[in-house]
């Protein structure tokens, strides 16, 4: 029956439930196992244990783990653990094998706590899920991301995603791996992944498994085996991870090296940046970061050594107590190392001249001036061999011991060979005036802080007296900035400095100088703290002297400084006051004695007297050879250098040496930019100077424009930015007594092209308004208006106005007496019936066709080929305005409409 058996089937599939079925459909019984025995307890297997098995049913033989052992978090290293006891034994060795095997142990609970949390996590919800598609499945960016996030979740269960990163990073595709090592920088850098306060540990280095392991006393232990006591897979867990996170990091640093190498600059910029955000942020591994980071300054692409210099300075301001790594670290890999590039040390050198000090960090200053005065040595020794190479050129010779080449006329190949040696050899002398003026400025800038010896200092002058007679005369100025605050404070070659000041003045680098505004301050500072007057006119006299060669700004710029210098020795004013001593000039002739003594002849005798007192004569005479000022005997002459000044080209020097010779007050303090060529021509154009910010650089070690006020006389820039423009009406109706006299030619010139665009501006405004009113301007108005734009244009175009007999001549009554004698010429014509004679039939010669060609031609013509009537009103008018009928020329070209209108009506009647 169908019911039962349908019954019957379903009854009998439940019992056999999980039996399997052949073919046909019958159920097959499961085939009798033999039972097993233990030889440990003895014991069978029940029978629900076997019913279990063949019914298919597990029974896990240990128990399965659902969640990992440690909490995950993103501060892995901050997880609190037991405490260890401190160890008493005072073993300091232990067996390695013993360390291996306790290591190993280690590593696999960190692999299987990895893994549980991996099963767990990435099934437990949907967005977990869709992450873990996004892993395995997704875009580079979308990896990038998810990757990410799941470390950051966890970073001690996300040991995959990390390595995971890390081969994302060494892919050759520029774009991708930068980007990948992008994510590592935020990871490891901004991120919680690395420690903040400390460095990681390798396993083998911490301090409480050193301590168990003494306590244990063993020199063996397996995993089989318990845990030594007050040691926890906690414990095990998280040093292992400790020391696969710092082989991995170390990785990551490999990688950012083989990129700082990369042909591509933007990689190497990227890679500079990942390497100085990781050295900021986290302590780990700086050692190989900071070196990585100093390398770079020896790159070959002056944008990346720039950067690099501005980065190390950024993180001295960030780590102010890694001053003394950094500079130790620039020193041995860049400065002092073998086969290091001059390009490289420049930019070390201006990278250490930057350094911010306080004057809490005198070491720091100290170890700056010990590497200073090293690189002088170095500097100064490259030039003579160079120069000692090139005087003595070696030829060449081949293998039989000839000349190369034949000794004959040089090829084209090594003309170029020969030029470009030069090239680099000039480029190489020009880096190393550079190095020499960096090295100077450090110097500048450290000695303030230095706290040294004087005999230090006095065994490095020579060198720096050396470096005055270089070929750069800038690095001249800054090493006597620096001689001058030598000896200002240390008093030592204070005589030896003046002559090599006094030297200089001479030096014809000065006319094209850049740093002269350097040069006068330096002046100004040496000559007030000199305490020696006979010096100070010995500078005076030579400056005045020396100015005639000079362009108006360094003039202006010295007669300034010697008005500032009578304040501090008011004996000055005597060398122009003062006349000189000529009494003891005379010649002094003595009478020869009768009896010479000694039985010398008397000749000679007299002349010996008079040779010693001429000589005697001319020792209190002024002489400009001497090397030492003090001997030039200049306090016994006159300023006679200052008269031809008086009359100079230049505005500005007359009006400053007068000032200066007259004793009267000086004007304000001059901008040496102001007095130059070039700003003459950028106001004539009316352009303004660029805004320049007051402080030059990041590093607050460069001098500011307000800074040494007391030292700095002059500048160069400053006020020209303040000036104003003098292309403005304000300007040029000034008096002339309040306008200076370098803006004196300025305020003329405007102020004779602005009356005459006044004028206009004038007429205008009245056409305005009488238009805007609506009403006309009467006759007597019109006529001064045209009277006063007569003059206007007359003034400007002189040639208009013609002769001077024709100016009493008015243009109303010509255009009134003209216009008169046309009409009556036209009305007799009418009369007459004559009209047609006007055409040209009547006379072929003559041409109305063109107007310029009637208009323009001459009296005769005119006489000659007008009618009878016409003829006989126009001669009786010319009889009586013959001056009047000479500016017809000047009349509109177009007749009026009252003389059209006529026209038209003779017309009509014909």
């Amino acid at each position: 029956m169908p019911g039962i058996m349908s019954g019957d089937t379903r009854n009998n599939g439940s019992a056999h439930r999980g039996h399997k079925r052949d073919r046909r459909g019958e159920i097959k019984k499961p085939q009798s196992r033999p039972q097993s025995t233990t030889n440990g307890s003895g014991a069978v297997k029940n029978l629900e244990t076997v019913n279990n098995i063949a019914l298919g049913v597990r029974t896990p033989s240990k128990p399965v783990k659902t969640q990992p052992l440690l909490e995950p978090r993103p501060d892995w290293h901050a997880t609190e653990l037991p405490p260890i006891p401190a160890s008493t034994s005072k073993s300091a060795s232990l067996p390695q094998e013993l360390l291996t095997n306790v290591q190993q142990h280690a590593v696999s609970l960190l692999q299987d706590d990895n893994n549980v949390y991996s099963a767990s996590h990435f099934s437990s919800t949907t967005s977990n899920k869709f992450m873990s598609t996004i892993m395995s499945s997704g875009t580079l960016s979308d990896k990038i991301s998810a990757l990410t996030l799941v470390v950051q979740e966890s970073p001690l269960h996300a040991m995959k995603p990390l390595e995971n990163l890390l081969n994302l990073a060494r892919k050759r595709s520029r774009g991708q791996a930068v980007t990948a090592l992008g994510a590592l920088k935020d990871l490891l850098g901004q991120g919680l992944v690395l420690p903040a306060d400390r460095k990681l540990r390798a396993f083998n280095s911490q301090p409480g498994l050193i301590s168990v392991l003494q306590e244990l006393g063993k020199k063996k232990w397996t995993s089989a085996e318990a845990l030594p006591a007050g040691l926890t897979k906690a414990h095990l867990i998280l040093w292992a991870f400790e020391d696969w996170l710092k082989k991995y990091y170390f990785e990551v640093l490999k990688m950012l090296e083989s990129w700082c190498n990369d042909e591509v600059e933007y990689a190497r910029s990227r890679a500079v940046q990942y390497v100085w955000e990781l050295l900021k942020e986290k302590p780990e591994q700086e050692a190989n970061l900071l070196r990585l980071l100093v390398n770079k300054l020896g790159d070959p692409d002056k944008k990346i050594a720039s950067k690099t210099s501005f980065l190390i300075l950024q993180l001295q301001t960030t780590h102010p107590l890694m001053k003394p790594i950094i500079i130790s670290s620039i020193e041995a890999e860049l400065l002092f190392r073998p086969g290091q590039s001059s390009h490289a040390r420049y930019y070390a050198i201006i990278t250490l001249n930057q350094t911010i000090l306080s004057g809490k960090e005198e070491a720091v200053a100290n170890k700056l001036l010990d590497i200073y005065f090293s690189l002088f040595v170095s500097l100064l020794k490259e030039p003579e061999k160079s120069s000692e190479a090139a005087a003595a050129p070696v030829q060449k010779l081949n293998r039989l011991g000839q000349v190369q080449g034949g000794g004959g006329k040089v090829g084209a190949k090594a003309r170029r060979k020969a030029n470009r040696e030069n090239l680099a050899k000039k480029s190489d002398e020009e880096l190393t005036e550079k190095m020499i003026s960096a090295v100077l400025t450090g110097v500048n800038r450290a000695f303030p802080f230095a706290r040294t010896d004087d005999l230090s200092f006095e065994a490095h002058l020579n060198t720096l007296f050396k470096v005055t007679h270089s070929s750069n005369f800038n690095t001249s100025i800054q090493a006597l900035l620096l001689i001058q605050q030598l000896t200002t404070t240390k008093h030592v070659a204070s005589d030896r400095f003046y002559r090599t000041l006094y030297e200089s003045l001479f030096d014809p680098r000065l006319l094209t100088s850049s740093k002269q505004a350097m040069y006068l301050n330096l002046l100004f500072r040496s000559l007030q703290a000199s305490i020696n007057i006979k010096q100070v006119k010995a500078f005076v006299k030579r400056l005045l002297q020396i100015v005639s060669l000079h362009q108006p700004a360094f003039v202006c710029g010295v007669l300034y400084l010697v008005k500032e210098l009578e304040q501090t020795c008011p004996s000055l004013r005597n060398m122009l006051h003062d006349p000189e001593d000529h009494e003891d000039e005379v010649e002094v002739f003595l009478d020869v004695d009768e009896k010479p003594p000694n039985g010398e002849p008397s000749r000679a005798i007299q002349r010996q007297r008079e040779d010693e007192s001429n000589a005697a004569i001319i020792e209190k005479r002024y002489d400009g050879r001497k090397r030492d000022p003090e001997h030039s005997n200049a306090d016994k002459s006159c300023l006679w250098e200052l008269i031809p000044l008086i009359a100079h080209y230049h505005p500005s020097v007359t009006l400053f040496a007068t000032r200066l010779l007259q004793n009267d007050t000086m004007p304000p303090k001059p901008d040496l930019s102001t007095h130059t060529l070039i700003h003459f021509l950028d106001r004539f154009v009316y352009r303004n100077a660029k805004a320049s910010s007051s402080q030059r650089g990041i590093s607050i070690m460069q001098p500011l424009t307000g800074d040494q006020k007391g030292g700095i006389l002059l500048s160069s820039g400053d006020n020209r930015k303040t000036q104003a423009p003098v292309n403005v009406e304000g300007f040029w109706r000034q008096k002339t007594e309040d306008v200076a006299v370098e803006e004196a030619f300025f305020h003329q010139y405007f102020n004779q092209v602005g009356k005459g665009r006044a004028a206009a501006e004038k007429h205008k405004k009245k056409q305005a308004k009488s238009k805007q009113d609506g009403q006309e301007s009467d006759e007597d108005d019109d006529d001064d208006d045209e009277d006063e734009i007569w003059q206007a244009l007359v003034q400007s175009r002189p040639e208009v106005e013609g002769s001077e007999g024709d100016s009493d001549v008015d243009l109303d009554d010509l255009g009134s007496e003209d216009e008169d004698g046309l009409e009556e010429a036209l009305e007799e014509a009418d009369e007459g019936g004559s009209a047609g004679s006007l055409s040209s039939d009547a006379e072929p010669g003559f041409d109305f066709d063109s107007e310029e060609d009637a208009l323009l031609a001459s009296e005769d013509e005119v006489d000659g080929n007008l009618p009878g009537g016409l003829d006989a009103g126009m001669a009786s008018s010319a009889a009586t305005t013959s001056k009047k009928r000479r500016k017809l020329k000047h009349l509109p070209t177009f007749a009026s409409v009252e003389d059209y209108a006529g026209m038209m009506d003779v017309d009509e009647d014909g």
